[in-house]
């Protein structure tokens, strides 16, 4: 369960059941998002990307920060880490019913839907959004999704900037903003879409699940033409992302006779030798973006443009994580050294 994913990022073991059930009715009773919230957001321009729409929904909540208010207060800085729990424990308590409620009002998918507090984390995300799970595998979806996104060390944009942000005693609410704003860069979170988008068109292309041979011919066609592979490289990993490796065995265990999810697993095998060929790829081999889009598409939810805010409802765990530890250990601001325009002109 992501109650125990969220301990288990800040000690470093799971919790014993007393310590679960604690947290999980930290969650509950935190669970509801405020009215005042809603009002801002259906009164945001019908236009606004559902990324806009989330931030904004975490920095208008930005006003119950303990962590701010303990801070004016003069509390010792030993004790800042507790407040920042109390802080991580409000908001990520509140984000699956935020992320719910956006997609119901940015999509037009009727009135909003009361969380079920005898549901877990993820369960309550599904029911509150509204789309139909009738055998439950959506609900097992979500749960594999939040978990597989909710940390990736501490050099991606959004980490590294919600790291930053904090290191300068900014409370959980403006770091989590911050880090989730780097998410919405094309290059960072968005990907998923574009992975997704590219199977998309393979199956446009064919109009069936391609056979290896055409498939092996159109991706050869692409990067003749300059264009990438996406969802294929990594700036870090050297192997097959293992977050990739089970989100396709999860679709090997529930999804059957799926053209889209078929060419995801036909793209692995045909991908790697392609690029591997090539030659230019350092790393030839799926990121978790690979696969994790066509999962979605499958169980309903088809809206591209929401599929970043699944990711940061995940990640938000990893960030307040990061936060909680650094304040324990007093980690000092983020300061990085800086260069000259003279040392630009000479080393580039």
């Amino acid at each position: 369960e992501e109650e125990e994913v969220f301990y288990l990022l800040i000690t470093g073991e799971l919790p014993g059941a007393d310590e679960l059930a604690d947290l999980q009715k930290q969650y509950t009773q935190q669970a509801t998002v405020p009215g005042y919230i809603w009002d801002v957001m259906k009164n945001m321009p019908a236009d606004s990307h559902p990324m806009t729409m989330f931030s904004t929904g975490i920095m208008v909540m930005q006003r119950e920060s303990v962590f701010r208010r303990k801070y004016d207060e003069g509390v010792a800085r030993e004790a800042y880490w507790e407040y920042c729990l109390e802080d991580g424990i409000n908001l990520l308590a509140k984000l699956p019913g935020l992320a719910a409620g956006i997609y119901r009002v940015h999509f037009n998918k009727g009135e909003l839907i009361a969380p079920d507090f005898n549901l877990d984390w993820a369960e309550n995300f599904v029911h509150m959004t509204g789309i139909a799970d009738p055998d439950g595998q959506f609900k097992k979806l979500m749960q594999l999704y939040f978990m597989l996104h909710c940390d990736h060390e501490g050099g991606n944009v959004s980490a590294f900037a919600a790291h930053t942000v904090a290191s300068a005693l900014s409370d959980p609410y403006y770091s989590v903003v911050a880090g989730l704003n780097g998410l919405a860069g094309p290059l960072h979170g968005l990907a998923n879409q574009e992975c997704l988008k590219f199977v998309l068109k393979i199956y446009n292309h064919f109009n069936v699940a391609p056979s290896k041979e055409e498939l092996t011919q159109f991706c050869w066609d692409r990067l003749n033409n300059g264009r990438v592979i996406p969802g294929y490289g990594h700036a870090v990993l050297r192997c097959p992302d293992p977050r990739f490796t089970a989100f396709v065995e999860f679709g090997k265990k529930y999804i059957h006779d799926d053209d889209i999810f078929d060419i995801v697993k036909l793209l692995f095998d045909v991908v790697p030798p392609v690029l591997q060929e090539q030659g230019k790829a350092k790393n030839p081999w799926p990121n978790v973006d690979a696969a994790s889009g066509s999962l979605l598409y499958y169980y309903g939810l088809k809206e591209f443009k929401f599929y970043t805010v699944l990711f940061s409802v995940s990640r938000a765990m990893g960030m307040i994580a990061q936060m909680v530890i650094n304040r324990a250990l007093g980690i000092p601001i983020t300061r990085p050294k800086s260069v000259t325009t003279d040392w630009l002109k000479e080393n580039t």
